[in-house]
């Protein structure tokens, strides 16, 4: 994989999960709204926890797979709010979702037409790391190779598709 001045390599893996896991230890929740700027590979996120200010991003994601855990590079700058707001005007696409730190996952639970997909998400420092990680118990299935269980895909697909999606993995949407 050739090498990126600016961008990181990013190692992550993806499951499945019916419901959170109960009685976890949650340390941090987070209000999450994703805009990917159509015709991209950008995505906007506004980022808001109880009691502090909202934290803005711009983020690109160059998908580069490999085996595993690799997703590919990411690179990731802070926004102030008034730079958000202007990139805000750009068309896009939104994915609103609260994100329960329960280390060393985030496990992310869906709203909108994404409403009942929960996705519990770790990210590593090398593939050997990623690699060692045991599935959790509280997992229905890995998706970490399953594109349309990425934040770019999800934001495009319809309730209907997402059904038969999690269908394969025996979860059912009502």
């Amino acid at each position: 994989m050739p090498q990126h001045k600016y961008a990181r390599v990013e190692w992550e893996r993806r499951f499945l999960v019916h419901q959170c896991p109960r009685g976890a230890n949650v340390v941090q929740i987070r209000r999450i709204v994703d805009s990917y700027i159509e015709g991209t590979t950008l995505r906007l996120r506004e980022q808001r926890e109880d009691g502090s200010d909202a934290l803005f991003k711009l983020t690109q994601k160059i998908p580069a797979r490999a085996s595993g855990a690799q997703q590919g590079f990411i690179t990731t700058m802070y926004l102030t709010q008034e730079e958000f707001y202007l990139l805000a005007q750009i068309p896009s696409k939104k994915l609103s979702k609260t994100r329960y730190s329960i280390p060393p996952f985030g496990i992310d639970v869906f709203e909108g037409p994404l409403q009942g997909l929960i996705l519990a998400e770790a990210e590593f420092d090398s593939a050997e790391i990623a690699d060692a990680l045991p599935i959790p118990s509280f997992a229905t299935g890995e998706v970490t190779t399953d594109e349309r269980f990425t934040g770019g895909r999800l934001v495009q697909s319809t309730r209907e598709e997402l059904k038969t999606w999690l269908l394969e993995y025996g979860i059912v949407l009502a």
